[in-house]
């Protein structure tokens, strides 16, 4: 970002020996490996500096926007992955019939629009049309859940206020809906062409005519193989959210990091900026992390070192 930061942190009206001090106290003054140190050791005390759009430590500003990004991330997780279960398995089982046929065409569909057309789409349907959920914020007007975890239907269980829980996921339903639609459709062509090649394996085709329950064939023997393949995918598109959830936040209001992340580029706050990439980073790789996990319990030749 072009400007001098301690200029923009300042005004343009500050005499210059007041900036040049500020320049100093910021080590601005020194080369650029004294400033990356200076900064390195900032962060790892947990120092992200002053954010000069709320005038708050930005670690402050993150812990206070992050738990709603993360909550909408968890509960587009979910849809995501009950989705493409759900759809890659009824598309693979039922090869070139009417349900396949219509869920690749909505694999289609999902695929070339973007998660905030969708987040429009469902928004102009679905909330001003036909006035089944709320178009914007987290909670209707009037409920109010003291904040303990940040997460609002965590925070409503464990006040007991089963209302605000209710609430609190009718307004999570569309924007979760909006960001998992593109990537649903996308694993679950990857699962059903996985099935439909895995039913059509020797193995599994020998099963099947020595009587073997058509489930257990089924879901452990063309299933199960078939997941080793969606998963990794799956794992990226989760670990996307944090960026796609930007402009899906945007249209819904949504109280979240990408809130944080606009003030902080429109006022041109550095601080802000590099807190908000940092942990879009980080939850990149924490999500990164989970999945490959996940994907070496599925997988037991992972997990033995078969390759």
């Amino acid at each position: 970002m072009p400007g001098d930061p301690a200029r923009m942190a300042l005004g343009p009206r500050a005499p210059e020996e007041i900036v040049q001090r500020y320049r100093e106290l910021l080590h601005l003054d020194k080369p650029i490996y004294v400033q990356y140190y200076y900064w390195i050791r900032d962060l790892f005390q947990g120092k992200l500096g002053i954010s000069l759009a709320s005038f708050r430590e930005v670690t402050v500003d993150i812990a206070e926007f992050l738990p709603a990004t993360l909550e909408l991330m968890i509960f587009t997780a979910i849809i995501q992955v009950a989705g493409t279960l759900i759809f890659g398995t009824l598309s693979g089982s039922r090869p070139g019939s009417i349900i396949d046929g219509a869920l690749r065409v909505f694999a289609y569909v999902g695929i070339c629009i973007p998660a905030f057309a969708w987040g429009l789409i469902l928004q102009f349907i679905f909330s001003y049309t036909l006035g089944w959920f709320p178009a914007t914020e987290r909670l209707s007007p009037g409920i109010r859940v003291p904040r303990v975890t940040g997460l609002m239907t965590l925070d409503a269980l464990i006040n007991g206020n089963l209302n605000a829980f209710v609430d609190a996921v009718w307004h999570l339903f569309l924007p979760s809906l909006a960001l998992a639609l593109g990537a649903m459709a996308q694993e679950a062509r990857i699962l059903r062409s996985a099935m439909v090649e895995n039913i059509g394996k020797d193995y599994v085709l020998t099963f099947m005519s020595h009587g073997l329950p058509y489930r257990t064939v089924y879901f452990k023997y063309a299933l199960k193989p078939s997941l080793v393949s969606t998963i990794p995918v799956m794992g990226l598109d989760i670990a996307a959210l944090i960026a796609n959830a930007f402009m899906v936040e945007t249209i819904y209001n949504w109280p979240g990091l990408s809130k944080f992340g606009i003030m902080a580029m429109f006022r041109k706050d550095l601080n802000g900026i590099v807190g908000v990439v940092l942990v879009a980073g980080l939850v990149y790789s924490i999500t990164n992390i989970i999945v490959d996990v996940i994907l070496t319990l599925v997988d037991p030749r992972i997990r033995h070192g078969g390759g």
